[in-house]
């Protein structure tokens, strides 16, 4: 069994994928093709937001987001404290603090209570200046947005999304990628839109924004390439990857995500049987992208032999995340202006489980019988 299982869906789209990797093979415009254009075409008109700039991956666009607002030195940046170290790293590689704040164990997104705690308590320090809120879609379902977007007016911050998991997921009729003053995506093979390699994205409404992060994405270019007005990096999607996700976003929005919104609805329903495993929490009008089908298991619950086990079945299975961002050595001596209670709960208690749109229903009943077993076994 895949964990997520990318082979069978190139032997899906095998004949497309390959003509268009073709296609750019036999033109050998592998630098800003045409196929980028089309793209960021296509992604713009699939999120329902004005612009959109790909970039090199996901953690340059966290970056070039912050540099495109001049987020430096002295700057506060509220990120989750159970998420990847991109989400903090991009902070910090501006120069800028990562401030962290606790999730909800039911959603495992940022807790909008926390998030206002701190944003208080680092306002009464005067230690650093609060800046931005950087919210995660962890696992494909956006964070709540309505309670995050009016903390975040109240205190003059600006807001942005990380949706590299979240792509696809909504609020009501609004996508993911759309929530942020800018929102950021990735490509990364594993997720839910991913291309063969490194791959992101930028997205905003905002022109001026737009064009100041197209150019930063190419070293700072003026009207050419060879016309430098500021400091910029190298941060280009490649051709090649672009006409592999125009194969890819047209299955994903034509069949994948309901597939595998079915495949996390077969979870739902097995796994609820079981008491000493908590299933995800859907928000009321929220719909996921399940980047990841992550469950909790009760505290009497031996996380690593249940892996075990479910390995000698050939069942495979991953931990997002065995430990909170505060606690990363590059982290070390942060201050936290809040008790990590729920980051902490899930670090020790999360197990995700294979899931993806190519996943069928025989799998599941064979992942979720055998856990059934493990329990039973250990009663």
């Amino acid at each position: 069994m895949e964990f997520r299982n990318l082979k069978k869906q190139y032997q899906t789209l095998k004949s497309e994928i390959d003509e268009a990797v073709g296609r750019v093979l036999c033109r050998a415009d592998f630098v800003s093709g045409k196929e980028v254009g089309e793209l960021e075409h296509a992604l713009s008109e699939f999120t329902g937001v004005r612009h959109c700039i790909t970039c090199a991956n996901g953690t340059d666009a966290l970056v070039l987001a912050l540099r495109a607002w001049n987020v430096g030195r002295g700057d506060a940046v509220f990120v989750p404290d159970f998420t990847f170290f991109s989400s903090a790293e991009a902070p910090a590689l501006c120069g800028a603090t990562p401030v962290f704040t606790d999730i909800g164990t039911d959603t495992f997104n940022m807790s909008p209570a926390s998030l206002e705690r701190v944003i208080q308590a680092v306002i009464s320090e005067g230690k650093l200046v609060p800046k931005v809120v950087l919210a995660v879609d962890l696992f494909g379902q956006p964070a709540d947005y309505d309670a995050i977007g009016r903390i975040a007016r109240r205190y003059g911050l600006l807001l942005l999304e990380d949706g590299a998991q979240g792509f696809g997921g909504k609020r009501g009729e609004k996508r993911a990628c759309s929530f942020g003053d800018i929102a950021t995506t990735s490509f990364f093979p594993a997720k839910p839109l991913g291309c063969y390699g490194d791959g992101g994205a930028l997205f905003t409404d905002h022109d001026g924004w737009a064009a100041l992060l197209r150019s930063l994405c190419v070293h700072g270019k003026g009207m050419d390439k060879y016309e430098n007005i500021r400091i910029g990096t190298n941060s280009r999607l490649d051709t090649l990857q672009a006409a592999v996700l125009l194969v890819k976003l047209k299955q994903f929005a034509e069949t994948e995500l309901e597939a595998v919104n079915a495949v996390a609805q077969a979870y739902r329903e097995s796994l609820l049987e079981i008491e000493e495993v908590r299933v995800p929490c859907l928000e009321e009008h929220s719909y996921s992208s399940w980047a990841q089908f992550s469950v909790l298991l009760g505290d009497q619950v031996d996380r690593g032999e249940l892996q075990e086990y479910l390995k000698d079945a050939g069942i495979p299975t991953m931990v997002y995340y065995p430990k909170p961002l505060h606690e990363q050595a590059a982290f070390a001596g942060c201050v936290l202006y809040d008790e990590m209670c729920g980051a902490g709960y899930c670090c020790g208690h999360v197990l995700s489980l294979p899931c993806s749109p190519y996943m069928d229903r025989q799998e599941v009943d064979l992942v979720c019988d055998t856990i059934a077993q493990f329990m039973k076994k250990r009663r």
